[in-house]
C-alpha cells in the first residue's frame, strides 16, 4: 500500500525508470522517433491561427511566473491546514523537478529532425519538457496539499490542467509527445519521494487529528470530482460531435497520435489517481 514509505519510494523508482525508457526510445530507437514524429503530426493538424491564441496562453501556465504563483499558493495551504512538513517539501520539490528537466536537456540534447517541419525544427534540448513538469508537479503537488475531502476533486482539475498545458504545447509543436511523457515521469518520481518522506516522519498528532475530523465518506469526497469529471466529458463529446465522422477520420488516419493521446491522458489521470491513494491517511 501507499500508505508505507517503502512502496512510495519503489513508485518513485518506478517513475525513474518510466523516465529512463521514455528518453532511450525518444533518442535511440529510430522506430520510436517515427512514430514520435508522426504523433506530433496529428496534434499540430488541430491548429488553427485563432485557436493557437488560446493555447499559447494556456501553454504559458507552465512558465517560471505562473508556477512560482502556483507554488506560493500551495504553500499557503498546507500552512494553513497545519502541514508543516509538506510546506516545508513543496518548494523543494517544485525547484527538484524543473531543475531536473533543465539539466538533462542539454546535458542529452540530440536532434531529432522530423522532414515535415522543415525549418521549425524542435530544438534538439527538449527531453523532458519542462512545461509538463511544472503543470504535473503543480497538478500532484495540488492533491497533497488539499483537504482530504477535496482530494478527488483536486486530482481531477490538476489532471485536466495539466492536459490543457501538455496538449497545448503539442499541438503548437513545441515538444514532441515523448517529451511530454518524460515530464509527466520526472514530475511523478520528485512528488513520490516527498509522499515516501512524509510517511516516513509523519506529521505531529495534533495535525492528523484534525485531518481525521476533517475525513468525508468517500462518495461525498468523490462527488465534486466526478461532476468536475462529467462536465469535462459532455464539454469533450459536445466538441467530437460538432463533426463526428470527421474526428473519425481523423483519428483512423492517424494511429500514431490515437495511441499518444490516449497513452498521456491516461498516464496524466493515473499519476494524478495514484497520489490520491498516497495521500490517503492523516500522515500526509
Amino acid at each position: 500500500m501507499l500508505t508505507r514509505p517503502r512502496t512510495a519510494l519503489l513508485s518513485a523508482l518506478a517513475c525513474l525508470a518510466g523516465l529512463a525508457a521514455t528518453g532511450l526510445l525518444a533518442y535511440l530507437s529510430p522506430i520510436a522517433h517515427e512514430h514520435d514524429a508522426a504523433s506530433l503530426q496529428g496534434f499540430t493538424g488541430l491548429g488553427s491561427t485563432r485557436g493557437d491564441l488560446v493555447l499559447d496562453r494556456i501553454a504559458h501556465l507552465g512558465d517560471p511566473g505562473s508556477y512560482a504563483v502556483f507554488g506560493l499558493g500551495l504553500v499557503t495551504i498546507a500552512l494553513v491546514r497545519g502541514r508543516h512538513r509538506l510546506a516545508a517539501l513543496i518548494p523543494v520539490v517544485m525547484v527538484l523537478a524543473p531543475l531536473t528537466a533543465e539539466t538533462l536537456k542539454p546535458t542529452l540534447a540530440h536532434p531529432r529532425v522530423a522532414e515535415w517541419l522543415g525549418p521549425s525544427q524542435i530544438s534538439a534540448a527538449s527531453w523532458p519538457s519542462g512545461h509538463a513538469t511544472a503543470s504535473m508537479t503543480v497538478a500532484l503537488l495540488g492533491v497533497l496539499a488539499a483537504p482530504a475531502v477535496l482530494r478527488p476533486l483536486a486530482a481531477v482539475a490538476g489532471a485536466l490542467f495539466t492536459l490543457g498545458v501538455s496538449f497545448s504545447i503539442l499541438v503548437l509543436h513545441w515538444h514532441f509527445p515523448s517529451d511530454v511523457v518524460g515530464g509527466y515521469f520526472n514530475a511523478g518520481m520528485w512528488v513520490l519521494l516527498a509522499v515516501a518522506i512524509l510517511r516516513r516522519w509523519p506529521e505531529a498528532e495534533r495535525a492528523r487529528t484534525a485531518e481525521r475530523a476533517a475525513q468525508a465518506t468517500p462518495m461525498a469526497a468523490a462527488a465534486p470530482a466526478l461532476v468536475l469529471g462529467g462536465v469535462a466529458v459532455l464539454l469533450a463529446a459536445a466538441v467530437a460531435l460538432d463533426r463526428p465522422r470527421a474526428l473519425l477520420d481523423y483519428l483512423a488516419a492517424r494511429p500514431s497520435f490515437t495511441i499518444s493521446l490516449i497513452a498521456i491522458s491516461a498516464l496524466a489521470v493515473l499519476l494524478a489517481g495514484v497520489l490520491v491513494r498516497a495521500a490517503r491517511g492523516p500522515s500526509v
